[in-house]
């Protein structure tokens, strides 16, 4: 379907991100959508596209993305691979993301400001900016992370950082306990969400990092000081702070059920998916790189030889799928999860709902959760 002409989509069950809605025309009109229109009230001369029962949510968006397509972004910084990422991502539901370049060198990271903000003049609605992830985390909780290339903050690269702008650098993960609030405040005083992660801040080192301005936590759990009895942690800080937001990789494999049941009763709308997806995603492999060692893929899981984790093999339509499928989480929930919640933490008012003005990024799956269709940007694609 043409993204200049006029259509609708009927036939579904709509999920707005406020209500589910029955018996109702979802109208696009060019890269908007135009309006929800009752069935009684419809234009019948318009054209449409029967979902034939199927349901139609906001595209989905991830914040945590470091490869899938058989690429990963560290590994080729260039605009193609986050071609090949953003046609993998629509396989699976995800309209938008943060390619995310996890620590490395600061020539890599000038490197990937400058692709990232040239693609953006074509592609604002598909690459929604960067996510550096590192290189100013703490060695002890590094992860699949490069040790190697793990440092303090280097005030000058930060005010490099903080220049490129929201637009280009849209989150940077630092461990908390190793920074300034100088340094904290100068991200976010323009707009870049600092996130906590690869962190083994004390509860006190959190809360003044929270305090300094701090607003998320990457993947909850994972690679941070754990909640003890006398001993909160970061996990302890997270949860004791309810404006603070938190990724979360829900593939039943990165956290324990129990675990991710108690983050969503605590966090509530403060609790968003993320896949942490690396290259096996859409792709045939067995083997990958990452953080400079060898990742091996098998059974679903993303592990090094040593048995560290390194990402995850996950979509975010098996996130959703899992979530309400193993959590108990109401599917209208997971929804927002994956799209209206980041939307909001990132400031996006056109983006992680469905309602007139907004950009017709959509994502249409079956009652098994499998994608049967997508529009991005009102470009239907059928048969996904």
């Amino acid at each position: 379907m043409d993204a200049l002409s006029t259509y609708a989509l009927v036939n579904g069950t709509i999920y707005t991100g406020d209500r589910p809605l029955h018996d109702h025309a979802l109208v696009i009109e060019g890269d908007k959508i135009s309006a929800l229109v009752a069935l009684k009230d419809f234009d019948l001369n318009l054209p449409t596209i029967d979902l034939s029962g199927s349901s139609v949510a906001p595209g989905f968006i991830d914040m945590q993305l470091n490869g899938c397509g058989g690429v990963m972004f560290n590994d080729a910084i260039a605009p193609a691979t986050l071609d090949i990422m953003h046609q993998t991502n629509l396989k699976s539901g995800t309209t938008s993301y943060l390619p995310t370049l996890i620590t490395t060198s600061d020539q890599d990271m000038l490197t990937a400001m400058e692709v990232v903000k040239a693609y953006r003049q074509t592609h604002p609605q598909s690459v929604l900016g960067l996510h550096l992830e590192g290189p100013y985390l703490n060695p002890k909780r590094k992860g699949i992370h490069n040790a190697d290339h793990i440092r303090p903050i280097d005030r000058s690269m930060l005010e490099k950082i903080v220049a490129a702008g929201r637009e280009v650098v849209r989150l940077v993960t630092i461990a908390p306990e190793l920074a300034i609030a100088e340094d904290i405040k100068l991200l976010t005083g323009r707009g870049i969400i600092a996130s906590a992660g690869h962190t083994d801040a004390s509860y006190e080192e959190a809360i003044a990092g929270f305090d300094a301005g701090v607003q998320m936590a990457t993947h909850l759990f994972n690679a941070m000081s754990p909640w003890q009895g006398r001993k909160p942690g970061m996990v302890g800080a997270i949860f004791d702070r309810e404006e603070v937001y938190a990724g979360l990789i829900a593939d039943g494999q990165h956290v324990h059920g129990a675990s991710m049941r108690l983050a969503k009763k605590l966090k509530q709308d403060k609790l968003i998916l993320v896949t942490d997806a690396t290259p096996p995603v859409g792709a045939e492999m067995e083997s990958f790189a990452i953080g400079g060692q060898q990742v091996f893929y098998k059974n679903g899981r993303c592990v090094s030889a040593d048995g560290t984790l390194g990402g995850s093999a996950l979509t975010m339509i098996e996130a959703i799928a899992h979530c309400v499928n193993h959590l108990d989480i109401p599917l209208p929930e997971a929804l927002r999860m994956a799209s209206t919640y980041p939307a909001k933490l990132m400031g996006l008012d056109r983006l992680g709902q469905i309602a007139p003005g907004y950009v017709a990024n959509l994502a249409i799956f079956d009652r098994n959760f499998q994608i049967v269709g997508m529009v991005d940007q009102g470009h239907y694609l059928g048969g996904i």
